[in-house]
This record gives C-alpha cells, sequence and structure tokens, in this order.
C-alpha cells in the first residue's frame, strides 16, 4: 500500500470486512481490501485500509458498530 492509506481492520472472514466496507461507504469513506490469506488453505487475515486522514473517523465508526 502506498503510505497516504492506514489499516484500520482486519478478519480472516470476507463476509466482516464487507460488512465493514458497507459501514464506511455509507459514511462517505474509501476503503480497500488486501487479502492476505493463502489462497489453498484459507488461513491468514484480509486488511482493511482507508485514507489517512480518514482513518480516525473510520476506526470510530468501527469501534461504534461493534459495540451495539
Amino acid at each position: 500500500m502506498e503510505d497516504n492509506w492506514a489499516k484500520v481492520y482486519s478478519s480472516p472472514q470476507l463476509y466482516e470486512i464487507e460488512l465493514i466496507k458497507g459501514l464506511l461507504s455509507e459514511n462517505d469513506i474509501e476503503s480497500v481490501a488486501l487479502d492476505k490469506q493463502d489462497s489453498a488453505y484459507h488461513f491468514g487475515v484480509i486488511e482493511l485500509y482507508v485514507k489517512v486522514e480518514d482513518a480516525f473517523r473510520a476506526k470510530q465508526l468501527i469501534e461504534k458498530s461493534q459495540s451495539e
């Protein structure tokens, strides 16, 4: 990833990443998923990145959604 992106979330489950991406998109935050899972055995994580300027707000939204 380039320097202007920050990791805000990671999960081994694709559906969790998609839910968080949807939440961020609804709040006008662009996000990119980086799949670091092994393609044969599906272990590892998928990381979610946002632009650095959106990282604080994205983390707040993620924490709020997970506490509900």
